[in-house]
C-alpha cells in the first residue's frame, strides 16, 4: 500500500462508496477522511495535496471498506451531530437523525408557552440526543431519560456529562414509562415504530437493517405501532392536567397514530406536524 494525496484518496474513496450504493459518497468520504487526520471538512478541501502517511492511509482504507458494507458513518467514527450538539455514538443507540430535530423544536415550543415548572419525560431516550438537547435549551425543566436498554443510558450518560449536563437529569432503566413515578407535564419519545414487514422488505437501508438495534427500531403490531399505542396508554395515567405528549412517527403512520391517541384519550387536541420534507412526523397531543 502507498500513501496518497487528500484530494485523490477522496476522490477514489468516493467512487468506491458510490458503487456500494451508499447515499452521500462524496460526503461519507469526507467525514471518514476528516475522523483519521482529525480534521474538519474544511481543511480537507483547502489542503488536497496534503499527503496521508502510510498509517493513515490503512485505516482510511479500513474505514472505507466498513462503509462499503454499509456500516453507518456514525457508528465508524463514534460521532454524530444533532441540534447543533456534538453526541457520542455506539451500536447500542440509534443514530441521531435530522427529522427527529422536529420533535425537539416543538418541544421547546412547548415549554416556553408554559408558565410554570414543568417534568419532561424522554421516552427510550437512546443517546440522549433529544434529552439533552431539551437540557441545553430549557434550563427551567426538569427533566427524566428513560431507556429499557442498559447499553443506552451507559451512552446517554457519557453524552450528559460530555455537555456537562449530567446535573440537569435523572437517568432511569425502565420499559416506557413503567417504573417512573410522579406526574409529567410532557412526554416525549422517538420510538421503535417500523413494522416487521417495512423492516423485511428492502425498504428500510441496509445501514438500518444491518447495523442499529432492533429493540430500537420494531415497533411491533401490523402497522409498527405497538409500542406507541403501549407509551399512550401509560402516559394517559401520567400526564398532569394541562399535559402534552410528543411521539415521533412514521411517514405513512399519521392517521393510524391520530386514530391511537384518540381512543385513549378522547377529549383532547390531536394534530400530526409535518417535517421539512413535508412528510407526517410527530404526533401531538395537548389535553
Amino acid at each position: 500500500m502507498t500513501s496518497a494525496e487528500v484530494q485523490p484518496a477522496l476522490a477514489t474513496a468516493a467512487n468506491r462508496l458510490a458503487a456500494a450504493g451508499c447515499d452521500t459518497p462524496v460526503l461519507d468520504a469526507q467525514l471518514l477522511l476528516g475522523h483519521v487526520l482529525g480534521r474538519n471538512r474544511t481543511w480537507l478541501m483547502m489542503n488536497p495535496q496534503h499527503r496521508l502517511s502510510l498509517g493513515q492511509t490503512a485505516r482510511f482504507d479500513k474505514l472505507i471498506q466498513r462503509r462499503e458494507n454499509r456500516e453507518p458513518v456514525a457508528y465508524l467514527t463514534g460521532h454524530r451531530e444533532f441540534f447543533a450538539l456534538d453526541f457520542l455514538v455506539s451500536p447500542h443507540v440509534l443514530v441521531p437523525r435530522p427529522e427527529t430535530e422536529l420533535l425537539v423544536e416543538t418541544a421547546i415550543e412547548w415549554v416556553n408557552r408554559q408558565n410554570r415548572p414543568v417534568t419532561v419525560a424522554d421516552v427510550g431516550t437512546g443517546s440522549g440526543c433529544i434529552a439533552i438537547a431539551l437540557a441545553h435549551h430549557l434550563p427551567q425543566a426538569r427533566l427524566f431519560a428513560l431507556d429499557v436498554s442498559a447499553s443506552a443510558l451507559t451512552v446517554a450518560r457519557q453524552n450528559a456529562a460530555k455537555h456537562h449536563l449530567s446535573s440537569r437529569l435523572a437517568f432511569l432503566q425502565t420499559d416506557l414509562l413503567q417504573s417512573l413515578a410522579g406526574r409529567l407535564d410532557l412526554v416525549v419519545s422517538n420510538p421503535p415504530y417500523i413494522s416487521r414487514a417495512e423492516f423485511d422488505s428492502g425498504q428500510v437501508s441496509p445501514e438500518v437493517r444491518r447495523f442499529e438495534p432492533q429493540q430500537a427500531l420494531l415497533g411491533g403490531g401490523p402497522q409498527g405501532l405497538a409500542v406507541v399505542e403501549q407509551l399512550l396508554i401509560q402516559a394517559v395515567a401520567k400526564l398532569a392536567p394541562r399535559g402534552g405528549i410528543l411521539i415521533e412517527i412514521g411517514a405513512t403512520q399519521g392517521p393510524a397514530a391520530v386514530r391511537l391517541a384518540r381512543k385513549y384519550l378522547p377529549r383532547v387536541a390531536v394534530s400530526v406536524k409535518q417535517d421539512l420534507a413535508g412528510l407526517p412526523r410527530l404526533l401531538v397531543v395537548q389535553t
